[in-house]
């Protein structure tokens, strides 16, 4: 495997690896802490869950092409 594979395999893993961690991370800040301190409506709640499954949907398509980039390689 070249250099250039290898360096664009593993900036996509780090991007899946920080989409995955921010979004869990916003996810719960905004549904434990900050939407309950704002006194946001539960419908808010309902939106920041499908923002979140939206995330990983995005994380789980990014792992399915770097497995398919590293089955090329």
């Amino acid at each position: 495997m070249d250099k250039d594979k290898e360096q664009a395999i593993a900036r996509k893993g780090r991007h899946i690896g920080v989409v995955i961690a921010v979004a869990m991370l916003l996810w719960l800040a905004m549904t434990l802490f900050i939407g309950p301190a704002l006194e946001l409506p539960g419908r808010f709640a309902l939106l920041f869950d499908f923002a979140a499954i939206a995330a990983f949907i995005y994380s789980g398509v990014n792992i399915f092409q770097l497995w398919r980039m590293r089955q090329d390689s």
